[in-house]
């Protein structure tokens, strides 16, 4: 029997990395796609080790000749697309909304928006003519309640749940499935920079939780991959929050 392949988008850390990682152990293979070659041909390597067939390649995902490429690149490597995880995002610039401009716009829109429409309208190409397949949106609970000093982030992750909406109702008479995961604070890089470094900041943003905590990116991987996989086979349309509780109030 064949495997199952997954393709990931800014798949070269935190999240997306973990998933990548997570799609390997529970018998995928994979191609990651990033911009970045040295790290991408590596977290391939290391993929490999963990006993999947795993390519990376090179694409931003606000380019849709790119997107072309890597969909037409995995189906041309494995015949078949079961699993796409949509994750390369920016948090762009952190500023109150009084001082946003068209340029600081089109930064956070073009890959947090426009790359995952691009994601999602080439995997969806190739998933109707397979007649299966699982799409997964990477959002955030900061697109379902809100922040102050990150307008541009919230609004464009809100834009992803509603686009992961349509398309499951577009995607459904294919037999696609799409949903969204939608993480609270997380220990990645972006999470980082979303705070400045800050230790105070993160301490005021994990304390919006109910657990107290930001999650490890293998937390979020873990509910990507079932969201994703045929146990989740009645979902679609859905995002699922797993923010320790952060937007239960």
């Amino acid at each position: 029997m064949s495997r199952s392949v997954a393709l990931i988008t800014g798949a070269l850390t935190g999240i997306g990395r973990a998933s990548a990682l997570a799609f390997a152990e529970a018998g995928y293979d994979v191609v990651v796609s990033g911009r970045r070659d040295d790290t991408g041909n590596a977290l391939a390597a290391e993929l490999r080790e963990l006993g999947a067939d795993a390519e990376y390649v090179r694409a931003d995902v606000r380019k849709e000749e790119d997107v072309t490429r890597l969909v037409d690149r995995t189906i041309e490597r494995f015949g078949r697309v079961d699993v796409a995880v949509n994750n390369a995002g920016t948090e762009g610039t952190q500023t109150s909304l009084l001082d946003v401009t068209p340029d600081s716009y089109a930064e956070t829109f073009d890959t947090n928006v426009l790359g995952v429409f691009l994601s999602v309208k080439h995997e969806l190409r190739v998933m109707q003519t397979q007649r299966s397949g699982s799409i997964v949106n990477i959002t955030s609970a900061f697109g379902k309640v809100g922040a102050a000093g990150a307008g541009l982030y919230v609004a464009s992750k809100h834009a992803v749940e509603g686009l992961t909406k349509s398309a499951a109702m577009d995607a459904a008479p294919y037999g696609i499935r799409v949903n969204a995961v939608a993480p609270g604070p997380t220990e990645t890089g972006m999470f980082t920079r979303f705070s400045g470094d800050k230790q105070e900041v993160k301490d005021a943003i994990t304390s919006l939780t109910v657990l107290k905590r930001a999650a490890d990116p293998e937390e979020i991987a873990n509910a990507i991959l079932f969201v994703g996989s045929d146990k989740a086979s009645f979902v679609t349309g859905q995002s699922f929050s797993v923010d320790g509780g952060h937007t239960t109030g």
